[in-house]
């Protein structure tokens, strides 16, 4: 029997592949064939563009599936069977019959939800383990008892497919979780996808997985919207982005955006880098009305008895403290950003100065009324706008500014600041950090962006190409007009003979010139500020700053957010350890939470470790419980550093990575462990700081001079690996004074 039920699995397998080496040719023919389309008008090119996305998005999923595509099967109580697997797929018959359905579909959802005590309608589940397109292994689950049908491949453990997941080797890359969904993380997977949702949980209840799950989810069950809009999901580090970036693409979806908040101004890259303490300044939300302020403050006036002299063909203009503050007044009073009241300002100046110079040139000397006319005022008006030294003394009171000009000239003297928090900030010249795109972006909100010269480029050359376009149809109507009219037998149907003027209008010729942007909406997202994303996903959600959620706000007014993490791991000092006063700016009360209690990766060996350390700090404190045990214990050791390369090599596993995790400081002192390249999670052994370990996880890890970390900061660190921990104290080390504090 069980003979007989892995060779009919193994046919099912393969033939879900011909299947899938099918459609995988399907979809590559329709992208090649949409992109090939010539398609005319603007909308037309959109919605060619989101089919190309589709089609594409449909094309990474068959491709992504090969590996694992079916890895589960129920069967139900009414004799109904279905495969679950990582795509959907339909037979090529005239019904469509599913041949394999997609995780995420409803039908599928007993595979993760149904137990003993509540079958969900199943009588069995199957779960299919597969290398490549072979299957290795079959672990059968029964939930009807009274069913007497047996496979021989009954599992004695119902965790057994998931230990052995949680136990195998890490390569340096997230994995997705397809096969071993449990059933509180499901219930967050499909949560709907209105408001925003709060995912808590301690270290290794699977926030970061389910997270990008539920990103997958959102995809599949809203794809028109979504495909239109992107996902973003934000992450704490690029180092934690670079781990979780094949997670997605591996359930076939790319219509996301992965990003820090420190890589979500366009054109700026936050290289460089803030101490704690500027950072969490620049991350507080009195930054907003800090900012605001500064803004003002370059809106200003003469002062008083101290009027600017313009000069000007018909004598001097005279601009005083009273009409630059009456201009200001209504610039401020249209209640738009900088840039865009700007305008309102310089016109109010320069009807004022217009007025000045009619009345003294067109002043009777005799008493009697102006003799200028409308006409002749306008002229004047006309002069005076066209003055560029009018123009000049404007900018000195008004100047158009952009947001990194702004900014670099507010570090340079910050104001509206305490004296140690504006020098803690101060900054001339140097590298954008990450605490300063919130920053920049408040400070495009505050200036706007005048945009009219560049619309009416933009205007100015689309009237161009169309009166080119005009003239290319004019030249081929009077050559053909010549061709009949130098002819004796035209023929009696050459009149109803097309010609381009008739099929096509000068406009219409325009547009399919203009050069087609073949971007995704992820890629057009990434250039675009002011983009609107149809969902976010916040990772790591507690680190934020209160500008930085600020930032992320702009970038989803329908407040479509989930926010994974947890407030016993903030480490930054911009962050906040509530929920509640994170989000109350925001959204009020109008949010909901869910919280992950199982712990999926740390072994309960190194739990109960990580914990006793925690509550040296927090005497209440509480760990997420673990689902397994190791029968390893932490050690603790006091070395040399020069000697803990050689510690770091004797205790690397022979598969699996290695993680040395240690203050940033004292890697200079870690020599043997790193380069000064980029920070490559796949290599065997890597040398981390605590805030870079965040949402990783290692199969060892050795945690170096705990004392000089802080505490957030030692309980991540004591909780990253999967089966080994060691905890070395560098001899003759002292505690910094942060830890000591």
């Amino acid at each position: 029997m069980s003979t007989e039920e892995m060779r009919q699995e193994q046919q099912f397998v393969s033939l879900a592949h011909e299947r899938l080496d099918q459609l995988r040719g399907e979809a590559e023919a329709a992208v090649r064939a949409t992109m090939a389309q010539v398609s005319t008008g603007r909308q037309a090119r959109v919605e060619r563009d989101i089919e190309v996305a589709e089609q594409s998005a449909s094309l990474s999923a068959l491709n992504a599936a090969d590996s694992g595509l079916c890895f589960g099967r129920i069967d139900r109580r009414d004799g109904v069977t279905y495969h679950i697997g990582r795509t959907g797929i339909r037979r090529d018959d005239a019904e469509r019959t599913p041949l394999l359905i997609d995780w995420r579909a409803p039908v599928a959802r007993p595979f993760y939800l149904a137990t003993g005590y509540e079958p969900l309608g199943l009588r069995r589940r199957r779960h299919i383990t597969t290398e490549g397109r072979t299957v290795t292994a079959l672990h059968d689950e029964i939930m009807d008892l009274a069913d007497p049908t047996r496979t021989g491949y009954e599992s004695h453990d119902a965790d057994e497919v998931l230990l052995a997941a949680l136990n195998g080797a890490r390569t340096g890359r997230m994995a997705d979780i397809v096969s071993t969904i449990q059933a509180e993380q499901d219930h967050i997977i499909r949560a709907p996808q209105h408001g925003v949702l709060v995912v808590e949980g301690g270290p290794g209840t699977g926030k970061t997985a389910v997270a990008l799950h539920r990103a997958a989810y959102l995809l599949y069950a809203h794809r028109e919207q979504l495909a239109k809009r992107a996902v973003l999901i934000v992450g704490p580090n690029p180092a934690f982005l670079g781990y979780i970036g094949e997670v997605l693409p591996s359930l076939g979806e790319t219509g996301v955006l992965l990003a820090t908040v420190g890589e979500l101004y366009p054109g700026v890259h936050a290289t460089g880098t803030d101490s704690p303490a500027a950072a969490a300044v620049k991350g507080r939300a009195e930054m907003a009305g800090v900012l605001a302020e500064a803004v003002r403050d370059r809106q200003q006036v003469p002062e008083k008895g101290e009027p600017i002299v313009i000069a000007h063909d018909d004598g001097e203009l005279v601009l005083d403290w009273d009409i630059a503050v009456e201009a200001r007044h209504k610039a401020r009073e249209t209640g738009l950003p900088h840039n865009l009241a700007r305008p309102y300002f310089a016109f109010r100046i320069i009807d004022d100065l217009t007025t000045q110079l009619a009345d003294r040139i067109g002043e009777d000397p005799y008493g009697g009324p102006n003799f200028l006319g409308p006409d002749d005022i306008a002229q004047l008006g006309k002069a005076v706008a066209a003055s560029a030294e009018v123009h000049a003394a404007i900018a000195s009171l008004w100047p158009p500014l952009t947001p990194e000009e702004f900014l670099a000239d507010y570090l340079a003297d910050p104001t509206h600041l305490d004296g140690e928090d504006a020098d803690l900030i101060r900054r001339s010249g140097g590298p954008w950090t990450p605490a300063d795109v919130p920053l920049l972006d408040e400070a495009a909100e505050l200036l706007g962006e005048d945009d009219s010269a560049a619309r009416a480029a933009a205007e100015a050359e689309r009237a161009r190409q169309i009166a080119y376009a005009q003239g290319v149809l004019d030249v081929s109507y009077a050559s053909r007009t010549y061709e009949f009219e130098d002819k004796e037998d035209v023929d009696a149907d050459a009149s109803e003979v097309l010609a381009a003027h008739d099929v096509i209008d000068a406009e219409r010729m325009a547009e399919r010139q203009e050069e087609i942007d073949h971007r995704s909406a992820a890629e057009r997202a990434a250039a675009d500020r002011t983009w609107a994303f149809g969902h976010i996903i916040v990772d790591e959600a507690q680190e934020l700053s209160a500008m930085a959620w600020r930032l992320l706000m702009r970038r989803c007014p329908t407040r479509s957010m989930t926010l994974v993490g947890d407030p016993a791991q903030t480490g930054d000092l911009g962050g906040c350890d509530s929920w509640e006063r994170m989000l109350a700016p925001h959204v009020e009360d109008r949010w909901r939470l869910a919280r992950l209690e199982v712990n999926y990766r740390t072994p309960a060996e190194i739990m109960d470790y990580a914990a006793g350390r925690r509550r040296g700090t927090d005497p209440g404190f509480s760990p997420p419980r673990s689902i397994r045990s190791t029968g390893v214990a932490p050690w603790e050791r006091t070395v040399e550093l020069a000697d803990v390369a050689a510690l770091a090599a004797a205790e690397a596993p022979e598969e699996g990575r290695l993680a040395v995790i240690a203050p940033r400081e004292l890697h200079a002192e870690l020599t043997g462990l790193g380069d000064d390249g980029p920070l490559d999670l796949s290599r065997p052994v890597v040398l981390l700081d605590p805030r870079q370990a965040k949402g990783l996880e290692f199969d060892t890890v050795l945690v170096v001079a705990p004392e000089r970390m802080l505490p957030n900061d030692l309980y991540v660190a004591l909780t990253r690996a999967t089966q080994r921990l060691g905890v070395v104290t560098p001899a003759s080390a002292t505690p910094s004074p942060a830890a000591a504090g």
